[in-house]
């Protein structure tokens, strides 16, 4: 991918904080169409580069500061000088001098705030190698991370999900992991009541504080969003990462953000000989933005919280999507209402167990200023009153008990499957299973599925998921009556598969 390496001039009054200046570069790299995961350097007088506004913004860039003399800044010719600043400093304007220093093209003319400036420009190739001869110093030593190896993408298709395998077909879905049954009449009559109100902007505060009660945290860690996908997006584009990094077999959605965003995306992939277990060890040192799922879709993993504790540490960002955690009994292993991980940013979805994946409602919960920085990226009014009504409900005590009720007959339910499974040598499920599906592996995985399709069921293709192949099919759990006809139809499904010619 031939990506621009931009430089961002900066000029910063005493007493300018980093959120300051940092939402000035974001804004100005968003009207322009840039990305912040493009910005290698930010640039100043070095008299302000120990200013705790722009150290602390390059901090949360993750980028180091390169300083200038004002004599080396003076000779660099600006489009938008300031008479008052040239008094100051001898130069027209510091955030344009200091862009242009090292920089071929100025992007964006100077841009400012109350007590901030900052213009962008596009590095010169050649001038992150050389020595430096003009007076400049590295005064953040934040060394560059070596570029991440690059997965094509091309490989397995990152967008393709579960409601394609049914979309349109009469068939009974084991593709797709919404809860049969839901919503549930009491949360449709909640989410009707709320259509009275749509004249009004949403007001998600009352939401919000219920979601903070629910998990006993300020209501200053949480995050509303349309769905877990839309947070992937915020994740993705407001949070800086230079080496993001994604253990998989996992939800695609996740890299495909980053990758939309403009980032190159590592991956860890877990090995099947390993029950798909993660080792802490196998993570980049280098990674400062590392994804994981827990359980893990497709896998139905449950990874020990101890074990991805071992992932946190200052300076990267732990992505832990939760989005099953409630289908988990006593949801042991949840991270979300933790507060002592640095770096935590956990995600749920309400739209599964809930059945409302077409009304589009989750939240994040994560320290208070990573969730600034993800509102901050948020268009207004995100999410829709209906699904700030039914956030609102998924939280009362009796949804919660219901939602206790429901885990337990699922961890009976994937059992009765597991044990229908077990009885054909042929296959090899993943075990033990924590999620509402479980993952197996038959060879001739592909036919297998055409031939459940031809008699009512649908069953989700495993070789869209990095580190699996064309052998694996994910199975959604449903009842004991759905489960048991569906184990007559995919026994018939193995009987029926065309005999190969011997070789």
């Amino acid at each position: 991918m031939n990506r621009s390496a931009l430089v961002v001039g900066v000029g910063a009054r005493r007493g300018a904080s980093a959120g300051e200046v940092l939402g000035l570069i974001r804004a100005t790299l968003e009207t322009a169409g840039l990305l912040p995961g493009d910005v290698v350097e930010l640039a100043t007088l070095d008299t302000r580069a120990d200013r705790p506004g722009v150290a602390g913004a390059a901090e949360l860039l993750g980028v180091p500061v390169r300083s200038y003399s004002a004599k080396a800044l003076a000779e660099v010719r600006v489009p938008n000088p300031s008479a008052a600043t040239r008094a100051a400093v001898a130069t027209g304007s510091v955030a344009e001098a200091a862009a242009l220093m090292n920089a071929g093209e100025l992007l964006v003319p100077k841009q400012k705030s109350a007590s901030a400036t900052c213009a962008v420009a596009r590095r010169n190739p050649m001038s992150g190698t050389r020595a430096s001869t003009d007076g400049s110093r590295p005064s953040t030593m934040a060394a560059m991370l070596p570029p991440t190896k690059h997965v094509d993408s091309a490989g397995p298709d990152l967008r393709h999900h579960g409601d394609a395998e049914i979309r349109g077909l009469d068939l009974t879905d084991l593709a797709v992991n919404v809860r049969t049954g839901t919503p549930p009449d009491w949360l449709r009559e909640r989410i009707a009541a709320s259509l009275g109100s749509l004249a009004a902007y949403p007001d998600g505060r009352q939401a919000r504080t219920a979601v903070a009660a629910r998990h006993g945290i300020p209501g200053e860690r949480v995050l509303l969003t349309a769905g877990a996908a839309e947070a992937f997006v915020l994740i993705a584009r407001a949070l800086p990462a230079r080496r993001p990094v994604v253990v998989h077999p996992q939800f695609t959605e996740p890299e495909a953000a980053l990758r939309a965003a403009g980032h190159d995306v590592g991956r860890v992939v877990l090995r099947p000989e390993d029950g798909f277990r993660l080792d802490p060890a196998a993570v980049p040192e280098d990674a400062d933005l590392v994804v994981v799922g827990n359980p893990t879709n497709p896998t139905s993993v449950l990874h020990p919280a101890a074990v991805l504790e071992r992932l946190a540490r200052p300076g990267r960002t732990l992505v832990v999507d939760e989005a099953f955690m409630d289908v988990v009994p006593g949801e042991r292993e949840a991270l979300c209402a933790r507060q002592d991980v640095p770096g935590l940013v956990v995600l749920r979805s309400l739209t599964k167990t809930w059945g409302l994946a077409g009304l589009r409602i989750g939240y994040v919960t994560a320290e208070p200023g990573t969730i600034a920085l993800l509102q901050e990226a948020q268009p207004l009014w995100p999410v829709s009153s209906p699904a700030l009504a039914a956030a609102e409900a998924c939280m009362e005590p009796r949804a919660l008990v219901e939602a206790a009720d429901a885990a337990d007959r699922i961890t009976v339910d994937r059992a009765h499957l597991l044990a229908g499974l077990a009885e054909f040598s042929e296959v090899r499920a993943v075990e033990p299973a924590a999620g509402p599906f479980v993952l197996l592996r038959l060879e001739r995985a592909d036919e297998v599925r055409e031939l459940l399709r031809s008699r009512g069921f649908a069953a989700r293709r495993g070789d869209t998921f990095p580190g699996l192949g064309a052998e694996w099919l994910r199975l959604a759990v449903r009842d004991r009556v759905t489960t048991n006809r569906f184990l007559q139809a995919f026994d018939l499904a193995l009987q029926g598969l065309p005999r190969r010619a011997a070789s």
